[in-house]
């Protein structure tokens, strides 16, 4: 075994993964959101308005510790903060493919029209599968449209969707019809 892999393990047995990362993300996100929003109010310090950091410090630490005392909160962290930096991952490589096949024309145009809104609701789609995977969501729901769904009925839902796709693309108006209108 390498020595990098043994370190890694050595943090793992320490609690650095389930214990100090959560807390200091926590900490840190909770810290931010309370200086941002000024909602435990601002003190006034030599003529300046400044907020209350020690208040907001000691709610974000009570609340970091909060979130770190439950191992199902920082299970669940812990998988939807690695989905999601793979669900960026595959983002990132989208747009590298797209922008292989998509001629850009002027500077920073890349995704227009369908494809943007397409792209958008993959990540959404995508987002959602990922919090109903790391809540345990997903195979019970999985399971339940197997066996409550014949295939009859998603047959007839495809062709409905088809169709729809069809009349859409068919009756779409282009440029040029508007401008003859």
């Amino acid at each position: 075994m390498s020595g990098l892999k043994e370190v890694i393990i050595f943090l793992d047995k320490v609690g650095l993964y389930d214990v100090v990362l959560p807390f200091l993300l926590v900490f840190t996100i909770v810290f931010a959101i309370l200086e941002k929003t000024k909602v435990l109010g601002v003190q006034e310090v030599g003529g300046k308005k400044i907020t209350r950091k020690n208040l907001n410090a000691i709610v974000a630490f009570v609340a970091a510790f909060l979130v770190v005392t439950s191992t199902k909160i920082v299970s669940v962290m812990n998988q939807v903060l690695a989905s999601t930096v793979l669900l960026a991952l595959l983002a990132v490589l989208f747009l590298a493919l797209v922008g292989i096949f998509i001629k850009t024309e002027g500077e920073g145009i890349f995704l227009q029209g369908g494809w943007k809104v397409l792209f958008m609701v993959i990540m959404f789609l995508g987002i959602v599968l990922i919090f109903l995977h790391a809540l345990g969501w997903l195979m019970p729901l999985w399971q339940a449209l197997q066996f409550r769904v014949s295939m009859q009925i998603v047959g007839t839902l495809a062709l409905f969707a088809f169709i729809i796709i069809a009349i859409y693309f068919i009756t779409k108006e282009t440029p040029s019809t508007k401008k003859e209108g």
